[in-house]
């Protein structure tokens, strides 16, 4: 119980945890095509946002109020290279907030949206997303 308060405070601070995904019922997978990505099996997140860094370091950010985010190569930028994401996510489930506060603007809040948070990352080559081939040693 102290373990999942302790996780729960610190993803509601911003910080995340790899391992809060792993214990969703959700999961969504990245999907992508030559020029997006975008994921599935999105049911029960909404209000996400992701970030994507270009192998240059430009920091891209999507807002999806609903529905999954998805973030499109930019024709005129495209840079080949390893892109970095991290997603973040209300799930449907909620949890106590263990200290709220009271900001004088109404009743205080006495739960919240559990966290969902995931990052990976996607490769372009030759101005196009691609899926890197398994390198195997025989």
């Amino acid at each position: 119980m102290m373990q999942n308060s302790l996780r729960s405070l610190i993803f509601g601070l911003g910080l995340g945890l790899a391992s809060a995904a792993s214990a969703l019922s959700v999961d969504p997978v990245q999907q992508h095509n030559s020029n997006a990505v975008w994921f599935e099996n999105w049911t029960g997140l909404s209000n996400a946002q992701l970030v994507v860094s270009a192998p240059n370091g430009k920091i891209t950010q999507i807002f999806a109020a609903s529905g999954t985010p998805v973030y499109e190569l930019d024709r005129a930028e495209v840079q080949d290279g390893i892109y970095r994401y991290e997603l973040k996510a209300a799930t449907e489930e909620q949890v106590e907030i263990v200290n709220p506060i009271d900001n004088g603007r109404g009743e205080v809040a006495s739960s919240r949206s559990k966290g969902f948070y995931l990052n990976g990352s996607f490769m372009v080559s030759r101005g196009v997303i691609i899926t890197p081939e398994e390198i195997r040693e025989d």
